[in-house]
């Protein structure tokens, strides 16, 4: 199987969240694909094959199969720009469906996606102690404009915002810990977000149920929390920038535009560009 390498989400042509990217005609058994993902070592790979509406894709970290990737969403979107096929695509994922639209610029490469349908509810207690204790973090360190909840847009989060940024920064927890307590609460990452500016955001994001200690840019929790803040009713967060990856040393801004409705879906845009093989 042919692999390319795209990195999304990137930053001034720098950074960005490296995605396999498999198209071919039929998707291979899912222990193959599983058995490829953990070869290639990003924190996802997709697997995209046509169908009569559009694509059907699959997302597989290095340790398991989650339900919808954004920035690996982004990245097919480059690459099927690539070979002409601009969009808007239709996906049509293990759960629903989302949509991807690529572009192909003199500028260089970059996609958009429409997520699955959004909701989020408060965090139960239990999970909110048990991921206070997992990062060694207090209830004082939170920020009680945004309380915990759990978000979703086509894949499950706990979000939690910190009032510090250097807090955010000093982010540190057991992986098997984390891999745990993910798995139990079905989370597909932990989303630690710090409010810049109501339009602006900082954030981090364990993905120990990948097998991966940190994500540099995550799409879906991009979609899920800019649809959590319109909720909310945050003024100026209907279209914000999440800011990813920089205490990784790997720079990312992801954009992201709010459900015109409750439980609608959201936008998520950004830059891409191909890796060497």
């Amino acid at each position: 199987m042919d692999v390319q390498r795209l990195a999304a989400f990137t930053r001034d042509d720098q950074g960005g969240n490296p995605a396999g990217v498999v198209i071919c005609d039929v998707l291979p058994e899912a222990d193959d694909m599983q058995r490829l993902a953990a070869e290639v070592g990003y924190s996802e790979t997709v697997f995209a094959a046509p169908t009569a509406k559009g694509y059907r894709v699959r997302y597989f970290a290095p340790e398991a199969e989650v339900p919808f990737c954004g920035h690996a969403t982004i990245a097919l979107g480059a690459a099927l720009a690539q070979r002409g096929e601009s969009g808007p695509i239709t996906l049509e994922l293990n759960g629903g469906t989302a949509i991807v639209e690529g572009f192909r610029t003199a500028r260089g490469l970059s996609a958009a996606l429409q997520s699955a349908p959004t909701r989020n509810q408060p965090a139960p207690p239990e999970l909110l102690d048990r991921s206070l204790d997992l990062f060694a973090l207090s209830q004082a360190d939170l920020d009680d404009r945004f309380p915990p909840a759990i978000i979703e847009a086509g894949a499950r989060h706990l979000l939690l915002a910190i009032r510090d940024r250097q807090r955010l920064a000093a982010m540190k927890y057991d992986l098997p810990a984390g891999a745990k307590l993910m798995r139990d609460w079905r989370l597909t990452t932990i989303s630690l977000i710090q409010a810049e500016s109501p339009s602006r955001y900082h954030a981090r994001n364990p993905f120990a149920a990948g097998g991966v200690y940190e994500d540099p840019a995550t799409g879906a929790a991009a979609a899920a929390l800019v649809a959590y803040l319109r909720d909310l009713g945050i003024a100026g967060a209907d279209n914000i920038e999440v800011v990813q990856g920089d205490d990784m040393g790997i720079p990312c801004l992801l954009h992201a535009d709010a459900p015109t409705e409750a439980g609608g879906s959201a936008r998520v845009h950004g830059t891409v560009r191909v890796l060497a093989g």
